[in-house]
């Protein structure tokens, strides 16, 4: 069985068991998460697609570890103008084992 959830503005297709790293959410390690928004549910032959979300299907996990991302450069030019920015950028990140699958 498998689903597939949206947080922080992306999909990310998920089954029990599974660890992913997502957008960073509240919370501290150890603590449950569930997350609301299913899009789809897959079970064996069975496929539940919502429009846009599955009516009463839940993704429950727990978060293993709070983070952050690689460091990210940022370079902004405009060319014959003398203009040249650098920034940097590390993205806060969860990281979530998924517990249970609920259509």
């Amino acid at each position: 069985m498998y689903a597939v959830v949206r947080t922080g503005g992306k999909q990310y297709r998920v089954q029990s068991g599974s660890v992913l790293e997502v957008e960073k959410l509240p919370g501290e390690v150890g603590d449950n998460v569930e997350l609301s928004e299913v899009l789809m549910v897959a079970d064996g032959e069975k496929v539940t697609v919502g429009r846009p979300l599955v009516d009463g299907a839940l993704v429950s996990g727990e978060i293993v570890a709070q983070g952050r991302g690689p460091k990210l450069i940022v370079f902004k030019k405009k060319r014959r103008q003398g203009y040249q920015k650098t920034q940097g950028h590390r993205q806060s990140l969860t990281k979530i084992q998924v517990k249970d699958i609920k259509a």
